[in-house]
């Protein structure tokens, strides 16, 4: 199952030009290609979204998309929302004002590894599942003994000391992928309504570049 005939379905991708821990992150050479490269690849392989929008202050990235992506819908994004400690969901409401759908994909460039087949997966289970479900987030699954900064066990009986594949899972919200109604953004200003299913997605699926060895680990993996 797909998007119903009814609903349009817009993918969002968030691409800033600067990068604090790692420069020029997104437009960095990954395996022969700039890291935004990879996503917008794989979101050009669903056809279930109807358009693909980025909203960067890069120029790099501007003339990058428009070169080798010209389907790309491109928004240069205002000055007052440029700034480092900017919360996504600023972001995320000025392009709900800029391009119209009833529901939004958002993902990063920072996941390169994420497959087309994994996206168009999600897609067909929230609107299997909608409208008990509000909203999709991904995940990654945790099977290892967690503790807290005050040395306190989170998930596990120190003196049972299970298998750790016999530990009960836990979840990370891995930030590869989201899916909301318009409706359900404007509401409650979040990506997440009162009903999200969460939808797994393997680990090495689920790199994500935030370090520069991240960076060298996905290239290998890209490389191979």
């Amino acid at each position: 199952m797909g998007v119903p005939s009814n609903h349009r379905l817009v993918a969002l991708v968030p691409m800033r030009h600067h990068s604090e821990r790692v420069p020029g992150k997104n437009y960095r050479m990954v395996a022969g290609r700039p890291l935004y490269a990879y996503v917008l690849e794989t979101l050009s392989a669903c056809p279930e979204l109807e358009a693909i929008v980025v909203n960067t202050d890069s120029p790099e990235i501007q003339a990058g998309i428009a070169a080798r992506f010209p389907q790309v819908v491109v928004l240069d994004r205002p000055e007052h929302l440029r700034a480092d400690s900017l919360s996504i969901n600023e972001v995320l409401a000025y392009d709900l004002t800029q391009v119209s759908a009833g529901f939004y994909l958002q993902t990063h460039s920072t996941n390169p590894l994420l497959r087309p087949e994994t996206i168009r997966a999600a897609i067909a289970a929230f609107f299997q599942a909608y409208p008990e479900v509000d909203s999709l987030f991904g995940v990654t699954r945790l099977q290892t003994r967690l503790w807290d900064g005050a040395g306190s066990p989170l998930n596990h009986d120190p003196q049972a000391l299970l298998r750790t594949q016999d530990l009960k899972p836990v979840f990370e919200e891995n930030s590869c992928l989201y899916i909301f109604e318009r409706e359900l953004f404007q509401h409650r200003r979040n990506r997440l309504g009162e009903r999200p299913l969460m939808y797994e997605i393997a680990s090495e699926e689920a790199w994500d570049i935030d370090e520069e060895w991240d960076l060298k680990v996905a290239e290998a993996l890209l490389t191979r």
